[in-house]
């Protein structure tokens, strides 16, 4: 981005927590696994926290790249105030590197204008008031590179009657995940895939982070969550995958976390791959049932494939009358 952009943005930059100065006088970011490590003036690769005057600052404080009201199932939440709307909110950047991102044009922006709506943590949690939204969700890129501004809008929000959703891929540190989760109400995670070398190579990342902020999630707070899996061809879509995936959340989180399985769609850095299939959808919901015979998570018999703004959904009508558990991958 541009010098003068860059000084622009940095200009009402915010104060931040979880960093701490290195021997060689650079600065230590620790909200995320990447310990991004910064000389004045640089950015870590989420591009909204920066190194500057000795400390880390963040740069997109009262900035948004959006919003928009959803149906909360969207999210997906199918088990959280079902039947509600949602403010859906995000702002810029994003700490993993997945070249297969729906949302890449504002989750890898490097751009100012991205950023140009000015949005107080008040200002948010009014606008859903006043929207008639009973939640507020960080979503389109990961609240976790945003922790101060998000924990912010989540206490305008409570202070409202209005709740705060996080839309994340997990991958944070334990001391501010304790905090930002303090804020939360409810999440959904994408568990991206279930093998360290999906994670490494096409999220840059790494898996073991995500699972341990499963395990928080499940032992440590009262958040209810729901995990995505978004099933790419040949990727992390085997049997083999999906069966060791399962028998993991039920051997760590049991049998009352719903799982949905979503459909990939060629975008970004990976249009090489296909849709994914229909059936690809349906096996592994079979496969889940087979191992977790959960009537809580999965208990759709019947499916009734449906067309929205051209996008295949197919839904399975639950006892309790609630959610699709699995789908195709919305702009969420």
């Amino acid at each position: 981005m541009a010098k003068q952009d860059q000084a622009e943005l940095l200009a009402t930059a915010h104060p931040t927590r979880y960093w701490h100065k290195l021997p060689d006088g650079r600065v230590q970011c620790d909200v995320c696994p990447r310990e991004c490590k910064l000389s004045d003036g640089q950015r870590g690769l989420c591009f909204v926290r920066a190194a500057q005057g000795g400390e880390i600052v963040l740069a997109s404080y009262g900035k948004s790249s959006g919003f928009c009201v959803d149906p909360v199932e969207k999210k997906p939440l199918n088990h959280f105030l079902p039947g509600t709307p949602v403010l859906s909110f995000g702002t810029a950047g994003c700490n993993l590197a997945c070249s297969f991102c729906q949302n890449w044009d504002i989750s890898k922006s490097r751009e100012v204008e991205k950023l140009s709506a000015s949005a107080s943590p008040l200002a948010i949690a009014r606008a859903a008031q006043e929207l008639g939204c009973r939640s507020v969700a960080f979503t389109y890129n990961d609240p976790v590179i945003f922790h101060e501004y998000a924990i912010d809008i989540a206490q305008a929000c409570h202070e409202l009657g209005v709740k705060a959703v996080a839309v994340t891929a997990g991958y944070v540190n334990a001391a501010p995940r304790a905090e930002f989760y303090r804020h939360m109400d409810a999440a959904n995670v994408d568990l991206k895939a279930f093998t360290e070398d999906f994670y490494w190579k096409v999220t840059k990342g790494h898996l073991q982070p995500v699972l341990d902020t499963l395990k928080y999630l499940k032992h440590e707070t009262n958040v209810w969550f729901e995990i995505t899996t978004l099933l790419i061809p040949d990727e992390n879509d085997s049997p083999a995958e999906i069966d060791a995936m399962t028998q993991w959340i039920m051997e760590h989180l049991g049998p009352g976390v719903p799982l949905h399985f979503t459909a990939f769609h060629p975008d970004y850095r990976m249009r090489d791959k296909t849709n994914t299939p229909h059936q690809t959808l349906i096996e592994a919901r079979r496969i889940a049932l087979n191992i977790a015979k959960l009537p809580e998570l999965l208990t759709g018999s019947q499916y009734r494939p449906t067309n929205t703004n051209a996008r295949r959904e197919t839904r399975f009508r639950r006892a309790d009358g609630l959610g699709a558990d699995v789908h195709s991958a919305a702009d969420r």
